[in-house]
């Protein structure tokens, strides 16, 4: 299993999360964060955002559906421009379901 982290802006979360959606992939969290990437903030004129508000979704998925996520959140919430994002893949040792107890997904 893999955990999926991608760090989006906020105004393409409805587009990545449909598009997700739309292929079979509906579990997920979302979360408001903030952050500054390679850039180092943002500056225009004379005033500098040092960190710039951005959407992290979170999924933990099977290893042999990684390529297609990933697929899926580029083209998504691609703009082109400076700070569309990062993906961060890691392994999942384990995961638990609360309600049954059972070890799965």
């Amino acid at each position: 299993m893999k955990m999926i982290r991608a760090i989006i802006r906020p105004q393409k979360t409805e587009e990545v999360v449909d598009a997700l959606e739309a292929a079979g992939y509906v579990a997920l969290t979302k979360m408001d964060v903030a952050g500054r990437g390679k850039q180092k903030g943002l500056q225009i004129g004379s005033v500098y955002y040092d960190e710039l508000p951005k959407t992290m979704l979170m999924l933990v998925t099977e290893d042999e559906n990684v390529e297609e996520i990933i697929s899926i959140i580029n083209q998504a919430a691609y703009t082109g421009n400076f700070g569309d994002g990062k993906i961060f893949v890691s392994p999942v040792e384990e995961a638990y379901t609360i309600r049954t107890g059972s070890r799965e997904l």
